[in-house]
Parts: structure tokens; sequence; C-alpha cells
């Protein structure tokens, strides 16, 4: 099994990780990687499948795929500070439960513990939303892809919008598009996934933010993610969506500064 590609940047002395969403790759992290890079040496990861990743169909449950992260990160760092956005974001805590010892921080990013709405959980989408994308990627995971991309600015301003699109865009064409079956099983994996029981294994101080009009990851779940990890904390980001860290970058900016200095 090969090493997921990763981009080492920055000359500070503590480590961050970043994880990217459903759809995206590394790229999308530079301007955030940029601002931290006085600070942090910036390790960024395309998940599986994704960006120049390769996709290993054998390595086909959540916990072999955040593996494949842990080996990744093996010869670059032991000790790291973990950001996760959206899909990224359960990749993370998936090794923040399972392999906590290495993990300092740990900053979740439009994350929830659980896509679709179900028993004791309201902060979920509809099955069917789910599965009418599930379809378009299937039919064609170009046009699935860029109508997520749509989805994720929607709730911003209109200039804004414009331009954390067109970020989004520019991102996935320089970094590349994920493999067709990589798309179908993250879809599958939020649509079967449930992290809720392994969220008190998770022992890293974390912030969980979100952006107050989310379309796709609402408010609340972020919330509620917060209120269940033993050491975690919740911020809102007004006026933000699903991509915060481009769209109000020094909000997002100024809400990490303090945490990850501890």
């Amino acid at each position: 099994m090969s090493a997921l590609n990763a981009q080492v940047s920055g000359r500070g002395r503590r480590d961050l990780v970043l994880l990217h969403g459903w759809g995206m790759n590394l790229e999308v992290w530079d301007e955030l990687a940029a601002a931290l890079g006085r600070r942090f040496r910036v390790i960024a990861i395309d998940l599986p499948g994704h960006g120049r990743s390769d996709w290993d169909q054998a390595a086909h449950t959540p916990a072999a795929q955040a593996f494949r992260v842990h080996e990744t990160l093996a010869p670059l760092t032991t000790r790291y500070h973990l950001l996760g956005w959206s899909l990224g974001g359960q990749f993370a805590l998936d090794l923040a439960a399972a392999m906590p010892a290495g993990i300092e921080r740990l900053v979740l990013i439009a994350t929830t513990p659980r896509f679709l709405a179900g028993p004791g959980w309201r902060f979920g989408l509809k099955a069917a939303s789910l599965a009418r994308l599930a379809a378009q990627v299937d039919a064609d995971p170009r046009q699935a892809v860029s109508g997520f991309l749509e989805l994720q600015v929607r709730g911003l301003a209109p200039r804004t919008r414009a331009r954390t699109l067109e970020r989004l865009r520019v991102a996935l064409e320089r970094g590349g598009a994920a493999q067709p079956a990589a798309l179908a099983w993250g879809l599958e994996r939020l649509r079967q996934g449930d992290l809720r029981a392994q969220l008190s294994r998770v022992r890293a101080p974390a912030l969980v933010i979100a952006g107050a009009n989310d379309r796709i990851t609402p408010p609340g779940a972020s919330r509620a993610l917060a209120a269940s990890l033993p050491k975690g904390r919740f911020r809102l980001l007004r006026g933000a969506g699903h991509v915060p860290f481009l769209s109000h970058r020094e909000q997002l900016l100024a809400a990490l500064g303090g945490f990850l200095r501890g």
C-alpha cells in the first residue's frame, strides 16, 4: 500500500496536519497554509483516491482508510495538531479516537458525527438528498462534484459566494479530481456512518467550528459534536458557510489562534 500524497510547507516548530473534504484535494488549503506557515510546519494530505493519492479498493473500511493517513504521517511527524474539514473531520475523529497519543489538539470545521438524520439525531440531512448525490456520481462524477461545490457556498453573500466558488474550482483543477470509486465510497461512509459512540475516546482538546449559514453541515450538528467531546468547545462564525477557511479566513484564523497556542 503506497503512501498518500502529502505536501509540507511552513517553517514553524510545531506540526499542523490538514485533511480536506469530499471531492476536493490538498490545494484547497493553500491560503490557510500560507497564513499559518509562520507558526507551524503545515502537512496537507490528499485523502485516499483524492487529488494525487491513489485509491486502494482493499482498504474499504473507515478504519483502514484512516490508517492510511496515519501511515503517511508516521515518517513525517509523531506529535501534531490535526485539523479536519467536513469528511476530513470524520477522518480526524477516527484518528483521534483510535490513535490519540500523537494528537495534541484537534480542530473540526463543518464536521458532524452523523451525516444523516436518524433516531436521536435531528441535525442530519435526509437520506433522499444523499441518494440523489450518489446517483449523480454514478452518472457523471465531474458534474456531481461541481454541483456539490455550488452547494458549499450557498448562504454566503453574493460577492463572497462567487469568490469562494472560484477558489474551490481553481483548487480542484490544480490538485486533481477524486476518483469515482473514492467519491462513491465517501458517500457510502456518510450514509452508514455514526461516530457518536467513539467520541468519548477522543481525549485531545477539540475546537469545533461551524458556519452559521452552512447548508451541508447544520451548525446544530457541530454544536452537538462539541458538547459530546470530553474536551470540546464550539465556535460559530457569523455569515460563514461550509468553507469558512476560504470565505471568512480572518475570522477562522482568529478562532484558531488562541486555541492552537494552548
